[in-house]
This record gives C-alpha cells, structure tokens and sequence, in this order.
C-alpha cells in the first residue's frame, strides 16, 4: 500500500512540474530506469533528499524577496 501511494504522489508531482512534451509511456519509462539505477529501497530516501533540497530553496527564495521588498520599503519611507 505504502508503494503505490508513494508512486502516485511521485507521479502527481513529476506531472506537475514536468508534462510539458512528456507523455504517460515516456515518464514510465523514466520512472523504470530510476528504480533499475537505484533500487527499490534507496527511491524514497532519494525523493526526502530533493524534497528537502526544494524546500531549502523555496525557503531561500522566499527570503531574498522578502529582504527586497523591505528594501523598497524603506526606501519608499525615506523618501517621504
């Protein structure tokens, strides 16, 4: 059970980001080679590692605009 929902979020995820020219055969194909290259049990330590490397960048996109925005601020309260 844990299998096929990891692949369904796996799935929903790389059709999210990825399905612009990619079709259902070619993403099988691609999720085949993946669990031949690293094996069924090193797949899900794999996806928390880009997870948290997502996330990691996520959180540091969210700062530089944040820090620019405040910028501006400031500079918006100066001028007055």
């Amino acid at each position: 059970m844990v299998n096929s929902a990891w692949f369904y979020l796996t799935f929903g995820i790389l059709k999210t980001y990825f399905m612009g020219n990619l079709g259902f055969q070619e993403i099988l194909l691609i999720a085949v080679v993946v669990l031949v290259l690293f094996g069924g049990r090193k797949i899900p330590e794999f996806m928390r590692g880009l997870g948290k490397g997502i996330r990691e960048f996520n959180d540091a996109k969210n700062n530089v605009k944040k820090e620019i925005e405040e910028g501006i601020k400031e500079k918006d309260q100066a001028a007055q």
